[in-house]
């Protein structure tokens, strides 16, 4: 199981520091194998903590108007808490959205030189063709290649430890998230000609915003397959006998999902009591569904905005601040059973 604790993503900043040895032995959760790869390119490291915010903040961007939102517990520290336990489609996802956080920020740092151990790729030479013509390949293009390389030799070095059935749908689930960023990758273009004019390009490949690759994941975790471990233990079967796809490219999970609507450190869920929502939804995000039928507090508030906003010559916009008062709705906590409060 891929646990980034937060210990971990602390210390990453001050390995150059205080020595890779040291820090990699100390951080909590790392296997043998992590912590080699740990020790042998401390400035790999920097990058994964890097991508580590980065990714956490696009869980939490796609699961915003969800009962399950990516929060983590009180006093946990693993990244998500022990909503990872369970072999839920939510832990489908994390595990893919940090596999690929891990390439993006690795790819990313190889071209900005900011490692030793590699750089850009600039072994595409020649010439090739786009819908718009031919071009010549120049510049150099994001190394997607090391990024993933690097990504599947350190994300997946836990899993690969053991044979069950939760480590084949995590190593699965990782190969979704590195693949996800590849498949974004987009051609970028510098003109050459008279006048600037397109009749000569320069082009090379680069990766997209990890936006694409967060929207992409949560279409993929709306149609996650659930599955079952085969009977030699080295793949799956689809739970749905009458499923007539293929998994390769989608994201898989084992265990059905608890609803979140309740605080239960078991199971990883906050709750949703105290979580705002909208009245006139009838989306995940509506107070109906996010509170589960507990019902919810209405507060109204005073919000200052900037309004009669005027293009002033020359060059400013000014704006007035104008008060309005809105009505916030926010879910009702969970009521206890009337036989807890026996004694």
């Amino acid at each position: 199981m891929l646990t980034l604790h937060l210990h971990y993503l602390c210390a990453c900043r001050y390995i150059g520091a205080l020595g890779a040895r040291v820090i990699c032995n100390n951080i909590p959760g790392l296997v043998n194998k992590q912590r080699q790869l740990c020790q042998r390119h401390p400035d790999l490291m920097q990058s994964i903590s890097e991508g580590a915010k980065e990714w956490i903040k696009e869980c939490q961007h796609q699961f915003r108007y969800h009962r399950w939102n990516c929060s983590t517990l009180d006093r946990d520290h693993t990244v998500f808490g022990r909503v990872m336990l369970r072999s839920s489609r939510e832990a489908a996802f994390v595990y893919a959205i940090s596999s690929a956080g891990v390439v993006y920020a690795i790819t990313r740092a190889c071209s900005q030189g900011e490692l030793k151990i590699c750089n850009c790729d600039g072994h595409k030479r020649g010439q090739a063709k786009d819908d718009k013509g031919y071009f010549d390949w120049g510049g150099c293009s994001d190394n997607i290649n090391y990024g993933i390389k690097f990504a599947k030799a350190f994300v997946d070095a836990r899993e690969n430890m053991v044979k069950d059935a939760r480590a084949l749908m995590n190593l699965h689930n990782n190969r979704c998230g590195r693949m996800a960023v590849k498949r974004f990758m987009k051609l970028e273009c510098k003109c050459h000609g008279v006048s600037g004019s397109c009749s000569l390009r320069t082009c090379w490949l680069a990766m997209s915003d990890f936006r694409r690759t967060g929207d992409y994941l949560r279409r993929k975790y709306n149609t996650a397959i659930e599955v079952t471990m085969n009977q030699d233990k080295t793949g799956f079967m689809v739970a749905d006998k009458d499923f007539q796809g293929t998994t390769k490219n989608e994201l898989v999970y084992v265990e059905n999902s608890p609803d979140y609507c309740v605080r239960d450190r078991v199971a990883g869920s906050l709750g949703t009591a105290g979580r705002v929502c909208s009245k006139s939804s009838r989306g995940t995000d509506g107070c109906e569904v996010m509170c589960c039928g507990r019902g919810y507090d209405t507060m109204r508030i005073k919000r200052v905005t900037k309004c009669e906003c005027k293009f002033k010559w020359c060059c400013t916009v000014e704006c007035k601040d104008c008060e309005n008062v809105v009505d916030v709705h926010t879910c009702k906590p969970h009521k206890r059973p009337d036989w807890l409060d026996i004694t």
